[in-house]
């Protein structure tokens, strides 16, 4: 369970870092479930659909293979 939790923080925190750079290259729309908040003239942005769609996939994959 330990595990879980880390990876899907670890994750979760990945895809913040990347989601700029993300909705540039993708467009503006993410996925229903990401959470985009503007606080104090900086924009935050929770991947939370997002982190569970690639986990989800990850998972998949690694018992796949």
């Amino acid at each position: 369970m330990l595990k879980w939790l880390l990876t899907l923080a670890i994750a979760t925190v990945i895809l913040g870092l990347l989601a700029p750079w993300l909705r540039r290259r993708l467009g503006s729309r993410g996925l229903p479930g990401d959470v985009a908040v503007r606080y104090k003239g900086r924009a935050y942005f929770f991947p939370f659909a997002s982190t569970l769609l690639f986990s989800l996939l990850l998972i998949l994959i690694t018992r796949w293979l």
